[in-house]
């Protein structure tokens, strides 16, 4: 599986640094991925769906490890391009490792 375009529309929110689209294969998109400042870095969030209780779910998401930090690098990186497009920092953008983001979302 290859992540063949990577789309990032920037957002000007206190956590809420972004939404992405990703294209895999030049044949499937999934839309709605977020890139959130946390307390202790960035992290992707999977698009997600609120149950009727109350929870949300993600609707997609990778299977293993390496395909999240696969994924995750390749946004982060095409975030930053973004950003320095616009002529803004982006040194302290740094991944936040999953067992750090608890309650974040």
């Amino acid at each position: 599986m290859e992540i063949t375009e990577v789309r990032i529309t920037l957002r000007d929110e206190p956590k809420l640094k972004a939404f992405a689209n990703i294209t895999l294969d030049d044949c499937f998109v999934i839309r709605g991925l977020k890139i959130i400042e946390g307390v202790n870095g960035f992290f992707i969030s999977m698009p997600s769906r609120k149950g009727k209780d109350g929870t949300y779910r993600d609707i997609a998401h990778p299977i293993n490890n390496e395909t999240r930090e696969k994924i995750e690098n390749i946004i982060l990186e095409e975030y930053k391009s973004e950003l320095s497009k616009q002529g803004l920092p982006t040194d302290d953008i740094k991944i936040t490792r999953r067992d750090q983001i608890e309650g974040e979302a």
